[in-house]
């Protein structure tokens, strides 16, 4: 059977944690950050209460409560998946006038009792976006069509998700 591959974390720079130092199993836990998407000039989140997902060599993934977030944008998307930490998640497609994204938005009704704070908060997928910040930072999407990362100047890597990554 083919080993995996493990790469060696980069160096942490000053203000920045290792995707490396991260658990797994995956933990949730609120974060101070400021978290805001803009897309087609439309505010859809803007948040100082969400709370982000944290996994071995992953970017932390924000889930954002629902009053921080422009609900009217977001339409209920049959897609469902499971989470082997989180349970089952719904999916959301993002309409803002004539266009849509297809389930770029997800959320956990009933999540594992360790995933309670993140009950029917929002997470997006940031590859579609135009704007996606934490702390002002514009961020960088995890690579990968399966992960919703977000990859800003507090991580540091390497990152799951790309390619020759998938056994990390």
């Amino acid at each position: 059977m083919r080993q995996p591959h493990h790469p060696t974390p980069d160096p942490v720079k000053p203000g920045q944690e290792s995707v490396w130092d991260y658990p797994r199993p995956a933990i949730t836990e609120p974060t101070p950050r400021r978290i805001q998407i803009v897309h087609r000039n439309v505010a859809l989140v803007d948040s100082r209460a969400a709370w982000r997902t944290l996994e071995t060599s992953h970017p932390p993934t924000y889930y954002i409560p629902q009053s921080d977030v422009a609900m009217q944008h977001l339409h209920p998307n049959p897609r469902r998946s499971m989470c082997e930490w989180k349970g089952q998640a719904r999916y959301y497609d993002i309409v803002i006038g004539n266009t849509r994204i297809n389930a770029r938005a997800w959320s956990y009704s009933n999540p594992s009792p360790s995933f309670a704070g993140i009950k029917d908060a929002i997470a997006f997928y940031p590859d579609l976006l135009d704007e996606c910040r934490v702390d002002g930072v514009k961020i960088t999407p995890q690579p990968g069509q399966f992960y919703g990362g977000w990859i800003s100047e507090f991580e540091a890597g390497p990152f799951k998700g790309g390619p020759g990554t998938r056994f990390w």
